[in-house]
């Protein structure tokens, strides 16, 4: 069996896969779960300062693989759910904490509380594409995406991993913003701004018209994200978009990827997904003579 332990932004895990935010982490159970199916790492729900209802129904539409979701970022607030992250903790779970605000002063009291309750990084999510009225056009501007970083950079101790937009027309600019802000890593991508309409009704199915697309549709997307910030900077950038096996992850990795992020894959693979794409990594290593994932990073722009 190959190497598939790997080290991002200063974080050790066992193998590169991790939960994205959005997928069975709304308990420190679930989120526990997770992590003993195979996960190297888990990440939260993504949490503001103070409880968030989100949007009415219906919030999401599926696309056989895919998925549409307009959620509007709901969460009982950092205070609240600590006592899950801590629960997580305990069980054995490696944490990263998603983090969402207003204000860079949000984003930096969250956290701080995050960082206290024993999360291994914290992610700044920077870039949903649904969500209004939050500030969150921050993904837009290399401006604010550098100054919310290092105001939180500042501000805690572990790891810090901005989360980018697909959203843009220069994810590079913007991974240097944040590289320039003192982040350990960015995370690439978020959703893809989507909207699905009924024929029947004449109208948007989603409540807020606009959602997120996930799933194997996001993948050349994020996979072509990936490269582009992989040439661009000198911090590991994590991938995100589409990974449902192990060849999505090889691809990943050869983009630039240190690790990678799944969460769409569970509706379809189920929870094995994790155990699945770990191994369906390591028959490829194995087949093609790599023992090492650092061996496979960034082999693509050879």
């Amino acid at each position: 069996m190959a190497n598939l332990a790997v080290k991002v932004a200063g974080l050790r895990l066992r193998n590169p896969t991790i939960l994205a935010s959005g997928l069975l982490d709304e308990t420190g159970g679930s989120l526990a779960r997770v992590y003993k199916s195979g996960a190297g790492a888990v990440v939260t729900k993504s949490i503001c300062l103070e409880p968030r209802l989100g949007y009415k129904n219906p919030t999401i539409v599926e696309l056989g693989s895919n998925m549409i979701n307009a959620m509007g970022l709901p969460n009982p607030g950092i205070e609240n759910y600590l006592g899950e992250v801590k629960r997580a903790i305990r069980a054995g779970a490696a944490v990263i904490g998603s983090v969402f605000g207003k204000d860079e002063k949000e984003y930096t009291a969250v956290a701080r509380r995050f960082a206290s309750s024993g999360v291994k990084a914290v992610e700044l999510n920077l870039s949903c594409p649904h969500a209004r009225g939050l500030g969150l056009e921050i993904a837009q501007s290399e401006a604010a995406v550098e100054g919310f970083t290092r105001a939180v950079k500042k501000a805690v101790r572990v790891p810090v991993m901005p989360k980018l937009s697909p959203n843009v027309s220069n994810i590079a600019a913007l991974g240097k913003a944040a590289q320039r802000g003192g982040a350990d890593a960015v995370v690439a991508v978020n959703t893809l701004k989507a909207m699905a309409i009924s024929p029947e009704l004449r109208m948007p199915i989603l409540s807020n018209r606009y959602g997120g697309l996930s799933g194997s549709a996001l993948k050349p997307v994020g996979l072509r994200c990936v490269y582009d910030l992989y040439e661009a900077l000198d911090i590991p950038v994590i991938g995100v978009g589409g990974v449902t096996t192990g060849r999505d992850a090889i691809e990943y990795f050869m983009a630039g990827a240190s690790a990678v992020e799944i969460g769409t894959a569970i509706r379809t693979r189920g929870l094995d997904v994790f155990h699945l794409v770990f191994h369906e990594i390591d028959d490829f290593m194995e087949q093609e003579g790599f023992s090492n994932v650092r061996e496979i990073v960034g082999i693509a722009h050879e």
